[in-house]
């Protein structure tokens, strides 16, 4: 059904890109050679997409034949944003007599342009794939109340969004690990969709011996994503990996702070907030772990004094971005309503295409300071 619905938008853009590009050449030849590869193009995704769910495709062709599929998409949306551009800025030249005709029909205007239209996306998935590659660390500080809890500070790294599949570099994955013990973490958060794919595979093993080499004081706990929903489930990847997953479930923590992690709201079952929060006494500070950031008016009238997301990956391209922003409340960064603090990663990695032109690949650090009294102006 996704798919379905991308491609309704996906499929007409493309078709006026195809006519707006095809008319710069001059020539017939020309014009049908670039028709045919563009339409190869448009195709190649919506195609090998289906192939991670066949039975007959090993992992290792469809690690080949996917990356090419993924690629495309950011290329063909700077296209046609750039074809787009070039056509608004035209015609206002035109009209106000900035660009004669005679030089809008020019074989060195139409050469140039089209030289335009191809290399400036090219150069943008280059530095969306740096951009994508390099893990920034996000700090912060915050207050919460210490109620009657016997530690007095909680250094919490969150992440999100690995979508660790056949297609990921496993050294990626390292420099995260690495990345990790360096900071020397309290507790590991990980708010969803860290596996793509239902299967089992030499990969897979590699990512469950990474993820045990990560040392913190409490553990690493995680809560499902919308991908983990995908395929069945992957409690199997969470247990060799040394994760523990909360279910719409609570966790008291060494008798210091509970955890609650909530079910994905795709999932098909998942227990409203007051019914994972009933069984809690107003005793110890409460961290709580949803996917997606939304319910955010209501979490802030309960008794969670932080919550972590992801899911959003503010957006991942620019300017899908904006719309994003508009989706949710808290599309990425930190915000603090009533008395709860709201913490939204762009995430890891990214779904799709390892190109990032919104966000960054990040890990999340809070020092979380527990006050008998809290100061104004500290978050």
């Amino acid at each position: 059904m996704f798919l379905l619905n991308g491609l309704i938008i996906y499929l007409p853009l493309n078709f006026y890109v195809c006519l707006r590009i095809r008319k710069l050449f001059a020539n017939t030849k020309y014009k049908n050679i670039f028709t045919v590869l563009f339409i190869i193009t448009v195709l190649y995704f919506p195609l090998t997409e289906f192939l991670p769910h066949s039975s007959t495709l090993g992992s290792l062709w469809a690690k080949y034949l996917l990356v090419p599929g993924y690629y495309s998409l950011p290329f063909l949306l700077y296209l046609f944003l750039l074809v787009l551009l070039s056509d608004i800025v035209i015609w206002i030249s035109s009209k106000i007599k900035i660009l004669a005709p005679e030089t809008i029909s020019s074989q060195n205007f139409r050469i140039s342009r089209l030289c335009i239209l191809f290399v400036v996306p090219l150069i943008i998935i280059i530095i969306g794939a740096m951009n994508n590659n390099y893990i920034r660390i996000s700090q912060y500080t915050i207050e919460i109340p210490r109620k009657s809890s016997e530690i007095t500070q909680l250094r919490i790294a969150f992440a999100a969004d690995f979508h660790l599949k056949e297609a990921t570099n496993t050294q990626f994955l390292h420099q995260f690990v690495a990345k990790i013990n360096s900071l020397n973490p309290d507790i590991l958060l990980i708010c969803g969709d860290m596996l793509e794919g239902d299967r089992y595979d030499e990969e897979t093993a590699k990512f469950e011996d990474l993820f045990r080499q990560i040392k913190t004081k409490y553990g690493v706990y995680a809560v499902p994503g919308n991908h983990e929903m995908h395929g069945g489930g992957k409690r199997d990847f969470f247990i060799n990996s040394g994760i523990t997953l909360l279910e719409d479930k609570v966790q008291l923590v060494d008798r210091a702070f509970y955890l609650v992690g909530r079910n994905d709201k795709r999932g098909l079952q998942r227990k409203s907030l007051d019914e994972l929060l009933i069984h809690i006494q107003d005793s110890l500070p409460v961290i709580l772990l949803d996917h997606r950031p939304i319910d955010i008016d209501r979490v802030s009238k309960s008794i969670v004094d932080i919550q972590l997301s992801g899911h959003t990956h503010n957006g991942q391209l620019f300017p899908i971005n904006f719309i994003v922003r508009n989706l949710y409340e808290l599309s990425w960064g930190y915000m603090k309503k009533n008395h709860t603090h709201f913490f939204v990663t762009s995430g890891l990695q990214t779904w799709g295409p390892r190109i990032r032109t919104a966000g960054v690949s990040e890990i999340g650090m809070i020092n979380v300071l527990f006050r008998d009294k809290l100061s104004a102006g500290r978050e």
